[in-house]
Protein backbone atom coordinates (compact mmCIF):
# COMPACT_ATOMS: atom_id res chain seq x y z
CA UNK A 1 0.00 0.00 0.00
CA UNK A 2 1.19 3.35 -0.73
CA UNK A 3 2.49 6.15 1.73
CA UNK A 4 0.50 9.03 1.94
CA UNK A 5 0.48 12.21 3.74
CA UNK A 6 -2.08 15.38 4.18
CA UNK A 7 -1.43 18.96 5.25
CA UNK A 8 -3.83 18.80 8.43
CA UNK A 9 -4.61 22.42 7.77
CA UNK A 10 -7.34 21.56 5.55
CA UNK A 11 -8.69 18.82 7.38
CA UNK A 12 -12.22 19.13 9.26
CA UNK A 13 -11.84 17.01 12.59
CA UNK A 14 -13.19 13.81 10.80
CA UNK A 15 -9.90 13.17 9.24
CA UNK A 16 -8.64 12.98 12.99
CA UNK A 17 -11.12 9.97 13.16
CA UNK A 18 -9.24 7.43 10.77
CA UNK A 19 -10.56 4.65 12.62
CA UNK A 20 -7.65 4.04 15.08
CA UNK A 21 -10.62 2.49 17.13
CA UNK A 22 -12.60 -0.46 16.55
CA UNK A 23 -16.04 0.07 14.54
CA UNK A 24 -18.53 -1.28 17.76
CA UNK A 25 -21.78 -0.12 16.55
CA UNK A 26 -23.87 1.20 14.52
CA UNK A 27 -22.75 5.02 12.86
CA UNK A 28 -22.69 8.60 14.69
CA UNK A 29 -22.51 11.77 13.39
CA UNK A 30 -19.70 14.19 13.66
CA UNK A 31 -19.10 17.82 13.92
CA UNK A 32 -16.15 19.64 12.14
CA UNK A 33 -13.56 22.21 12.69
CA UNK A 34 -12.98 25.19 9.96
CA UNK A 35 -10.06 25.08 8.06
CA UNK A 36 -6.93 27.94 9.19
CA UNK A 37 -6.13 28.53 5.35
CA UNK A 38 -8.14 27.27 2.71
CA UNK A 39 -12.06 27.88 2.45
CA UNK A 40 -13.73 24.52 3.04
CA UNK A 41 -15.83 23.74 -0.21
CA UNK A 42 -20.31 23.93 0.94
CA UNK A 43 -20.21 19.89 0.49
CA UNK A 44 -21.69 18.35 3.23
CA UNK A 45 -21.26 15.15 5.27
CA UNK A 46 -24.13 14.07 3.22
CA UNK A 47 -22.93 14.66 -0.46
CA UNK A 48 -19.95 12.61 0.76
CA UNK A 49 -21.86 10.00 1.63
CA UNK A 50 -24.20 10.31 -1.18
CA UNK A 51 -21.32 9.97 -3.76
CA UNK A 52 -19.40 7.26 -2.06
CA UNK A 53 -22.39 5.18 -2.49
CA UNK A 54 -23.42 6.04 -5.84
CA UNK A 55 -19.61 5.23 -7.05
CA UNK A 56 -20.10 1.68 -5.45
CA UNK A 57 -23.19 0.95 -6.55
CA UNK A 58 -22.23 2.27 -10.10
CA UNK A 59 -19.35 -0.50 -9.84
CA UNK A 60 -21.22 -3.26 -8.36
CA UNK A 61 -24.09 -2.98 -11.05
CA UNK A 62 -21.15 -3.61 -13.19
CA UNK A 63 -19.84 -6.59 -11.93
CA UNK A 64 -22.85 -8.83 -11.37
CA UNK A 65 -23.57 -6.59 -7.88
CA UNK A 66 -20.05 -7.09 -6.40
CA UNK A 67 -17.92 -3.77 -5.49
CA UNK A 68 -14.26 -5.80 -6.44
CA UNK A 69 -11.37 -4.32 -5.06
CA UNK A 70 -8.11 -4.73 -5.02
CA UNK A 71 -6.04 -6.13 -1.67
CA UNK A 72 -2.27 -7.11 -2.73
CA UNK A 73 -2.83 -10.52 -4.92
CA UNK A 74 -6.34 -10.93 -4.18
CA UNK A 75 -9.40 -9.55 -5.84
CA UNK A 76 -12.45 -9.31 -3.52
CA UNK A 77 -16.01 -9.66 -3.87
CA UNK A 78 -17.51 -7.35 -1.29
CA UNK A 79 -20.99 -6.17 -0.74
CA UNK A 80 -21.70 -2.50 1.09
CA UNK A 81 -22.53 -3.36 4.55
CA UNK A 82 -22.60 0.61 5.80
CA UNK A 83 -20.50 3.80 5.32
CA UNK A 84 -19.12 5.21 8.23
CA UNK A 85 -20.74 8.86 8.83
CA UNK A 86 -18.58 9.73 11.72
CA UNK A 87 -15.08 10.01 9.42
CA UNK A 88 -17.03 11.45 6.06
CA UNK A 89 -14.35 14.18 5.62
CA UNK A 90 -13.64 17.19 3.85
CA UNK A 91 -9.71 17.25 3.13
CA UNK A 92 -9.28 20.54 0.91
CA UNK A 93 -11.23 21.85 -1.99
CA UNK A 94 -13.00 18.93 -3.77
CA UNK A 95 -11.27 16.15 -1.89
CA UNK A 96 -13.10 13.81 0.51
CA UNK A 97 -12.05 11.24 2.61
CA UNK A 98 -14.75 8.15 3.19
CA UNK A 99 -15.04 4.42 5.25
CA UNK A 100 -16.59 2.06 4.18
CA UNK A 101 -17.83 -1.36 5.83
CA UNK A 102 -18.36 -4.07 3.09
CA UNK A 103 -18.52 -7.97 3.49
CA UNK A 104 -17.70 -10.89 1.22
CA UNK A 105 -19.86 -13.73 0.44
CA UNK A 106 -18.10 -15.94 4.03
CA UNK A 107 -19.32 -12.75 6.62
CA UNK A 108 -15.48 -11.02 6.48
CA UNK A 109 -16.03 -7.46 7.03
CA UNK A 110 -13.36 -5.07 5.11
CA UNK A 111 -12.93 -1.24 6.20
CA UNK A 112 -12.01 0.44 2.95
CA UNK A 113 -10.92 3.85 3.02
CA UNK A 114 -11.76 5.56 -0.15
CA UNK A 115 -9.74 9.03 -0.87
CA UNK A 116 -11.98 11.10 -3.14
CA UNK A 117 -12.15 14.05 -5.26
CA UNK A 118 -14.62 16.13 -7.04
CA UNK A 119 -18.02 18.01 -6.27
CA UNK A 120 -21.58 16.77 -5.90
CA UNK A 121 -22.60 14.73 -8.56
CA UNK A 122 -19.34 14.31 -9.78
CA UNK A 123 -16.88 12.74 -7.02
CA UNK A 124 -14.20 10.09 -8.25
CA UNK A 125 -12.02 7.65 -6.21
CA UNK A 126 -8.75 8.62 -6.30
CA UNK A 127 -7.32 5.50 -4.09
CA UNK A 128 -8.91 2.60 -2.15
CA UNK A 129 -7.46 0.97 0.45
CA UNK A 130 -8.13 -2.00 2.72
CA UNK A 131 -7.25 -0.67 6.24
CA UNK A 132 -9.14 -3.56 8.76
CA UNK A 133 -10.44 -7.14 8.29
CA UNK A 134 -13.10 -7.91 11.00
CA UNK A 135 -11.89 -4.88 13.25
CA UNK A 136 -8.41 -5.96 13.09
CA UNK A 137 -6.15 -3.19 11.22
CA UNK A 138 -3.36 -3.71 8.82
CA UNK A 139 -2.36 -0.15 9.19
CA UNK A 140 -2.42 3.14 11.69
CA UNK A 141 -2.79 6.69 10.91
CA UNK A 142 -0.09 9.14 12.84
CA UNK A 143 0.28 12.74 13.57
CA UNK A 144 3.65 14.27 12.27
CA UNK A 145 5.43 17.45 14.52
CA UNK A 146 4.38 19.45 11.12
CA UNK A 147 1.06 18.47 11.50
CA UNK A 148 0.91 16.02 8.53
CA UNK A 149 -0.71 12.47 8.79
CA UNK A 150 1.18 9.63 7.50
CA UNK A 151 0.04 5.64 7.41
CA UNK A 152 2.25 3.82 10.34
CA UNK A 153 2.66 -0.07 10.54
CA UNK A 154 1.78 -1.77 13.31
CA UNK A 155 4.99 -2.72 13.98
CA UNK A 156 5.86 0.60 14.69
CA UNK A 157 2.28 1.67 16.76
CA UNK A 158 2.78 2.89 20.50
CA UNK A 159 0.42 1.29 23.30
CA UNK A 160 -1.49 5.24 22.62
CA UNK A 161 -1.74 4.68 19.07
CA UNK A 162 -3.17 1.26 19.80
CA UNK A 163 -5.71 2.72 21.89
CA UNK A 164 -4.22 2.88 25.04
CA UNK A 165 -3.73 5.30 27.63
CA UNK A 166 -1.83 4.21 30.75
CA UNK A 167 -1.72 6.33 34.37
CA UNK A 168 -4.79 9.24 34.04
CA UNK A 169 -6.91 10.37 31.53
CA UNK A 170 -8.90 13.50 31.76
CA UNK A 171 -12.13 14.45 29.18
CA UNK A 172 -15.68 16.16 28.48
CA UNK A 173 -17.85 13.54 27.20
CA UNK A 174 -20.92 14.37 25.67
CA UNK A 175 -24.15 11.86 25.32
CA UNK A 176 -25.96 13.49 22.70
CA UNK A 177 -29.63 12.56 21.85
CA UNK A 178 -32.31 12.94 18.73
CA UNK A 179 -35.42 12.37 19.61
CA UNK A 180 -37.97 10.97 16.89
CA UNK A 181 -40.98 12.23 15.60
CA UNK A 182 -43.21 11.23 18.85
CA UNK A 183 -47.13 9.96 17.81
CA UNK A 184 -48.03 9.20 21.30
CA UNK A 185 -46.95 9.76 25.12
CA UNK A 186 -43.45 8.39 25.39
CA UNK A 187 -40.44 7.48 27.91
CA UNK A 188 -36.82 6.89 27.35
CA UNK A 189 -34.16 5.65 29.87
CA UNK A 190 -31.37 6.72 29.68
CA UNK A 191 -27.74 5.67 32.02
CA UNK A 192 -26.19 8.36 34.29
CA UNK A 193 -22.11 7.94 34.59
CA UNK A 194 -21.91 7.40 38.51
CA UNK A 195 -17.99 7.80 40.31
CA UNK A 196 -16.18 5.05 41.96
CA UNK A 197 -12.61 4.07 42.57
CA UNK A 198 -11.59 4.69 38.59
CA UNK A 199 -13.49 7.49 37.86
CA UNK A 200 -14.54 10.68 38.69
CA UNK A 201 -18.00 11.84 37.17
CA UNK A 202 -18.67 15.61 37.07
CA UNK A 203 -21.96 16.92 35.63
CA UNK A 204 -21.27 20.15 33.29
CA UNK A 205 -24.68 20.19 31.62
CA UNK A 206 -27.80 18.71 30.52
CA UNK A 207 -30.72 19.64 28.53
CA UNK A 208 -33.70 17.42 28.75
CA UNK A 209 -37.53 18.23 27.25
CA UNK A 210 -40.26 16.73 29.11
CA UNK A 211 -40.30 15.56 32.65
CA UNK A 212 -37.29 13.82 34.32
CA UNK A 213 -36.61 11.56 37.14
CA UNK A 214 -33.81 9.83 38.22
CA UNK A 215 -34.60 6.23 38.74
CA UNK A 216 -32.49 3.05 40.27
CA UNK A 217 -31.13 -0.53 39.10
CA UNK A 218 -30.63 -1.72 43.13
CA UNK A 219 -29.44 -5.09 41.96
CA UNK A 220 -26.22 -3.61 40.07
CA UNK A 221 -26.30 -0.20 41.74
CA UNK A 222 -26.97 1.72 37.87
CA UNK A 223 -28.59 5.16 37.69
CA UNK A 224 -30.74 5.81 35.03
CA UNK A 225 -32.82 8.99 34.02
CA UNK A 226 -36.09 8.55 33.10
CA UNK A 227 -37.32 11.35 30.84
CA UNK A 228 -41.58 11.38 29.97
CA UNK A 229 -42.06 12.69 26.41
CA UNK A 230 -44.99 13.56 24.47
CA UNK A 231 -45.17 14.74 20.54
CA UNK A 232 -44.27 18.33 21.47
CA UNK A 233 -40.55 16.42 22.08
CA UNK A 234 -40.89 15.23 18.73
CA UNK A 235 -36.94 15.75 16.78
CA UNK A 236 -36.00 17.52 20.15
CA UNK A 237 -32.44 17.07 21.17
CA UNK A 238 -31.23 15.33 24.72
CA UNK A 239 -27.49 16.42 25.39
CA UNK A 240 -25.83 15.43 29.14
CA UNK A 241 -22.00 15.78 29.47
CA UNK A 242 -19.80 14.87 31.78
CA UNK A 243 -16.49 15.87 32.89
CA UNK A 244 -14.31 12.66 33.41
CA UNK A 245 -11.20 12.12 35.43
CA UNK A 246 -10.35 8.33 35.13
CA UNK A 247 -7.15 5.94 36.20
CA UNK A 248 -6.07 3.21 34.63
CA UNK A 249 -8.13 0.25 35.92
CA UNK A 250 -5.59 -3.11 37.47
CA UNK A 251 -6.66 -5.80 39.40
CA UNK A 252 -7.87 -4.85 43.06
CA UNK A 253 -9.63 -6.22 46.15
CA UNK A 254 -13.14 -5.91 47.10
CA UNK A 255 -14.35 -5.54 50.54
CA UNK A 256 -18.18 -6.63 50.00
CA UNK A 257 -18.55 -10.65 49.98
CA UNK A 258 -18.95 -11.94 46.46
CA UNK A 259 -22.62 -11.67 45.63
CA UNK A 260 -23.86 -15.52 44.03
CA UNK A 261 -25.54 -13.59 40.61
CA UNK A 262 -21.78 -13.41 39.58
CA UNK A 263 -22.25 -17.52 39.29
CA UNK A 264 -25.51 -17.72 38.09
CA UNK A 265 -26.85 -17.65 34.53
CA UNK A 266 -28.84 -14.20 33.12
CA UNK A 267 -31.14 -14.19 29.98
CA UNK A 268 -28.26 -14.16 27.36
CA UNK A 269 -25.20 -15.89 29.43
CA UNK A 270 -26.32 -18.81 30.26
CA UNK A 271 -24.36 -21.11 33.12
CA UNK A 272 -24.57 -25.19 32.29
CA UNK A 273 -23.16 -28.37 30.67
CA UNK A 274 -22.45 -27.31 27.76
CA UNK A 275 -20.35 -24.09 29.00
CA UNK A 276 -18.61 -26.45 31.58
CA UNK A 277 -17.67 -28.12 28.62
CA UNK A 278 -16.15 -25.69 26.48
CA UNK A 279 -14.36 -23.90 29.59
CA UNK A 280 -13.28 -27.39 30.57
CA UNK A 281 -11.37 -28.42 27.10
CA UNK A 282 -9.99 -24.83 27.41
CA UNK A 283 -8.78 -25.44 30.77
CA UNK A 284 -6.86 -28.28 29.13
CA UNK A 285 -3.78 -29.19 31.30
CA UNK A 286 -4.48 -26.48 33.36
CA UNK A 287 -7.71 -27.77 35.41
CA UNK A 288 -5.43 -28.37 38.61
CA UNK A 289 -3.68 -24.72 38.46
CA UNK A 290 -5.43 -21.87 40.13
CA UNK A 291 -8.39 -19.73 39.20
CA UNK A 292 -6.23 -17.29 37.76
CA UNK A 293 -4.77 -19.43 35.24
CA UNK A 294 -7.77 -21.24 34.59
CA UNK A 295 -9.03 -17.93 33.72
CA UNK A 296 -6.57 -17.19 31.34
CA UNK A 297 -6.62 -20.69 29.54
CA UNK A 298 -10.34 -19.21 29.01
CA UNK A 299 -9.55 -15.77 28.13
CA UNK A 300 -6.89 -17.08 25.88
CA UNK A 301 -8.99 -19.64 24.16
CA UNK A 302 -11.90 -17.05 23.23
CA UNK A 303 -8.62 -15.13 21.38
CA UNK A 304 -7.69 -17.95 19.39
CA UNK A 305 -11.06 -19.44 18.53
CA UNK A 306 -13.36 -16.18 17.82
CA UNK A 307 -13.42 -13.64 15.21
CA UNK A 308 -14.67 -10.29 15.47
CA UNK A 309 -16.93 -9.53 13.13
CA UNK A 310 -20.14 -7.49 12.60
CA UNK A 311 -21.69 -10.01 11.01
CA UNK A 312 -25.44 -11.67 11.24
CA UNK A 313 -27.28 -11.30 14.91
CA UNK A 314 -23.95 -9.82 16.83
CA UNK A 315 -24.60 -6.89 19.49
CA UNK A 316 -26.60 -8.76 21.86
CA UNK A 317 -24.51 -10.46 24.11
CA UNK A 318 -25.72 -13.51 23.15
CA UNK A 319 -23.55 -16.38 24.77
CA UNK A 320 -24.91 -19.41 22.74
CA UNK A 321 -24.67 -17.32 19.71
CA UNK A 322 -20.84 -16.68 20.24
CA UNK A 323 -20.28 -19.89 21.06
CA UNK A 324 -22.49 -21.33 17.91
CA UNK A 325 -20.51 -18.98 15.42
CA UNK A 326 -17.68 -18.17 17.23
CA UNK A 327 -17.93 -14.44 15.73
CA UNK A 328 -19.42 -11.11 17.22
CA UNK A 329 -18.52 -7.67 18.62
CA UNK A 330 -17.62 -7.17 22.06
CA UNK A 331 -20.32 -8.13 23.44
CA UNK A 332 -19.94 -11.76 22.53
CA UNK A 333 -16.85 -11.62 23.18
CA UNK A 334 -17.34 -11.33 27.12
CA UNK A 335 -20.57 -12.95 27.29
CA UNK A 336 -19.05 -16.12 26.38
CA UNK A 337 -16.17 -15.62 28.73
CA UNK A 338 -18.69 -15.21 31.55
CA UNK A 339 -20.73 -17.93 30.80
CA UNK A 340 -17.49 -19.97 30.40
CA UNK A 341 -16.20 -18.68 33.57
CA UNK A 342 -18.80 -19.02 35.67
CA UNK A 343 -19.46 -22.56 34.70
CA UNK A 344 -16.32 -23.76 36.26
CA UNK A 345 -17.14 -21.75 39.51
CA UNK A 346 -14.85 -18.32 38.54
CA UNK A 347 -17.43 -15.26 39.29
CA UNK A 348 -17.26 -12.83 36.41
CA UNK A 349 -19.35 -9.94 35.43
CA UNK A 350 -20.08 -7.31 32.27
CA UNK A 351 -19.87 -3.63 32.54
CA UNK A 352 -20.48 -1.14 29.28
CA UNK A 353 -19.22 2.31 28.19
CA UNK A 354 -16.86 3.87 25.66
CA UNK A 355 -13.29 3.81 24.78
CA UNK A 356 -12.15 7.14 23.93
CA UNK A 357 -9.97 7.81 21.79
CA UNK A 358 -5.86 7.93 22.25
CA UNK A 359 -4.50 9.70 19.24
CA UNK A 360 -6.71 12.92 19.23
CA UNK A 361 -8.02 15.32 21.60
CA UNK A 362 -11.79 15.56 20.25
CA UNK A 363 -14.56 14.74 18.26
CA UNK A 364 -16.65 11.76 17.76
CA UNK A 365 -16.46 8.36 19.35
CA UNK A 366 -17.68 5.27 16.99
CA UNK A 367 -20.59 3.85 19.42
CA UNK A 368 -20.24 1.75 23.18
CA UNK A 369 -17.71 -0.71 23.82
CA UNK A 370 -17.93 -3.81 27.11
CA UNK A 371 -15.62 -4.99 28.83
CA UNK A 372 -15.53 -7.79 31.63
CA UNK A 373 -14.01 -8.60 35.36
CA UNK A 374 -13.91 -12.12 36.96
CA UNK A 375 -12.82 -12.72 40.75
CA UNK A 376 -9.61 -15.01 41.39
CA UNK A 377 -6.76 -14.92 43.87
CA UNK A 378 -8.83 -12.60 46.36
CA UNK A 379 -8.63 -9.91 43.58
CA UNK A 380 -11.28 -9.08 40.92
CA UNK A 381 -9.32 -8.63 37.29
CA UNK A 382 -10.53 -6.50 34.57
CA UNK A 383 -10.10 -7.79 31.04
CA UNK A 384 -10.44 -6.63 27.28
CA UNK A 385 -10.65 -9.91 25.50
CA UNK A 386 -12.30 -8.59 21.78
CA UNK A 387 -9.03 -5.58 21.89
CA UNK A 388 -6.84 -8.29 22.86
CA UNK A 389 -8.00 -10.32 19.68
CA UNK A 390 -7.85 -7.61 17.88
CA UNK A 391 -4.35 -6.07 19.20
CA UNK A 392 -2.38 -9.81 19.86
CA UNK A 393 0.82 -7.07 21.20
CA UNK A 394 -1.62 -5.88 23.91
CA UNK A 395 -3.41 -9.93 24.60
CA UNK A 396 -1.65 -9.64 27.50
CA UNK A 397 -2.08 -5.92 29.02
CA UNK A 398 -5.59 -6.58 27.91
CA UNK A 399 -5.71 -9.27 30.97
CA UNK A 400 -5.59 -7.73 34.05
CA UNK A 401 -6.06 -3.88 32.60
CA UNK A 402 -8.35 -2.00 32.05
CA UNK A 403 -6.61 1.81 30.29
CA UNK A 404 -7.94 5.33 31.31
CA UNK A 405 -9.37 6.27 28.60
CA UNK A 406 -12.78 4.88 28.76
CA UNK A 407 -16.10 5.78 30.85
CA UNK A 408 -18.53 3.61 32.27
CA UNK A 409 -22.01 4.16 31.84
CA UNK A 410 -23.78 0.63 33.07
CA UNK A 411 -22.54 -2.80 34.67
CA UNK A 412 -24.61 -5.70 34.87
CA UNK A 413 -27.33 -7.44 32.57
CA UNK A 414 -30.82 -8.35 32.73
CA UNK A 415 -31.21 -4.44 34.70
CA UNK A 416 -34.30 -4.24 36.30
CA UNK A 417 -35.09 -0.27 36.62
CA UNK A 418 -38.14 0.91 38.86
CA UNK A 419 -40.17 1.86 36.65
CA UNK A 420 -38.59 0.12 33.59
CA UNK A 421 -39.81 -0.42 30.15
CA UNK A 422 -42.68 -2.24 28.76
CA UNK A 423 -40.29 -5.15 27.19
CA UNK A 424 -39.10 -5.55 30.75
CA UNK A 425 -35.46 -6.25 31.83
CA UNK A 426 -32.85 -4.63 29.88
CA UNK A 427 -30.38 -6.43 28.48
CA UNK A 428 -27.54 -3.93 29.22
CA UNK A 429 -27.63 -0.42 28.51
CA UNK A 430 -24.94 2.33 26.86
CA UNK A 431 -27.56 3.56 24.25
CA UNK A 432 -30.87 4.79 25.79
CA UNK A 433 -34.00 2.42 25.47
CA UNK A 434 -37.02 4.50 24.04
CA UNK A 435 -40.65 3.64 24.02
CA UNK A 436 -43.64 5.08 22.07
CA UNK A 437 -46.83 4.41 23.16
CA UNK A 438 -45.65 1.11 25.01
CA UNK A 439 -43.81 -0.18 21.88
CA UNK A 440 -39.87 -0.11 21.53
CA UNK A 441 -38.34 2.83 19.25
CA UNK A 442 -35.13 4.12 18.63
CA UNK A 443 -33.72 7.37 18.85
CA UNK A 444 -30.53 8.10 17.42
CA UNK A 445 -27.29 8.79 19.80
CA UNK A 446 -24.12 10.20 19.12
CA UNK A 447 -20.76 10.36 21.59
CA UNK A 448 -18.26 13.02 21.56
CA UNK A 449 -15.56 13.64 23.59
CA UNK A 450 -12.95 16.66 24.50
CA UNK A 451 -9.63 16.24 26.15
CA UNK A 452 -8.52 18.24 29.05
CA UNK A 453 -6.21 20.33 27.52
CA UNK A 454 -8.50 21.57 24.30
CA UNK A 455 -11.47 22.79 27.05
Amino acid sequence: MKNRTYNSSLICLGICWLILGGCQSKPKEVSTLEAKTVTIPKVVIADIEKGIKAYISNKASANKGFFLVRDEEKLLRLKLVRVHTEYLSNLGPNKHFACVDLADTKGDVYDVDFFMEGEPGGMEVTETSVHKLNGKPFYFWKQQPDKTWNRIPIAESSNKLLGVIEGEDQFLFNYNITLPVISDSAKIWIPLAASDDYQEIGLVKKEIPGKHKIIKDKTNQNTALLVTLSPNDSEKPITITYKVKRIEKGPYQDSLKIDPRYLQSSTLMPVGRRFRELAQEAIGEKKGQSQLMKARAIYDYIIDHMKYMKYGDYGRGDAIYACDTKTGNCTEFHSLFISMARSVGIPARFSIGAAIPSDRDDGGIDGYHCWAEFYAEGKWWPIDISEGNKYTALSTYYFGRHPANRIELSRGRDLAFTPSPVSGPINFMAYPILEIGGKPAVAKTTFTFIRNNTY
